[in-house]
C-alpha cells in the first residue's frame, strides 16, 4: 500500500512541477501569442484559470498524499535512526574483524602455529 501511495506521490509531484513551470509569472499562464479568435478558454485569461486550477488540485493531491504516507507510516514499527542498526554482515564471504584487529586486515579464523624448526643438513 504504501508503494503504491508512493509512486502515485511521485507522478503528482512530477505533474505539480510541470504545472507551475507552464505558468507564467505575471499570471498570464501561456498567454503569450495565443491568437483571440478561439474564444474564452484557449484565451490568455482562460489558460491562466486552468493552470491556476490544476495547480491548486495537484497540491491538494499532494497535501493529502503525503498525509497519508505519514500516518500509514506511523503505525510501522518503530525502527529509530538507520545509524543506530549495526550493519549487516557483508555477503563476500569475508570473516568479520576480530576486536582490536586493523582495518583492512582480516584476522585470522585460528591462532597461528609456529614454523616448523628448520634443522641445517651438511
Amino acid at each position: 500500500m504504501m508503494t503504491v501511495l508512493l509512486v502515485l506521490h511521485l507522478f503528482v509531484t512530477l505533474a505539480l512541477i510541470g504545472v507551475v513551470l507552464l505558468q507564467r509569472s505575471e499570471g498570464g499562464g501561456l498567454g503569450i501569442g495565443s491568437s483571440q479568435g478561439m474564444g474564452s478558454f484557449m484565451s490568455g485569461r482562460g489558460t491562466a484559470n486552468l493552470l491556476t486550477r490544476t495547480t491548486g488540485v495537484l497540491a491538494t493531491l499532494f497535501m493529502v498524499l503525503a498525509l497519508a504516507m505519514a500516518l500509514l507510516g506511523r503505525g510501522e514499527a518503530q525502527r529509530g535512526s538507520i545509524l543506530d542498526a549495526p550493519p549487516p554482515p557483508a555477503a563476500t564471504g569475508e570473516q568479520p574483524l576480530q576486536p582490536g584487529a586493523a582495518p583492512g586486515t582480516a584476522a585470522p579464523a585460528q591462532p597461528a602455529a609456529p614454523p616448523p624448526a628448520s634443522v641445517p643438513t651438511n
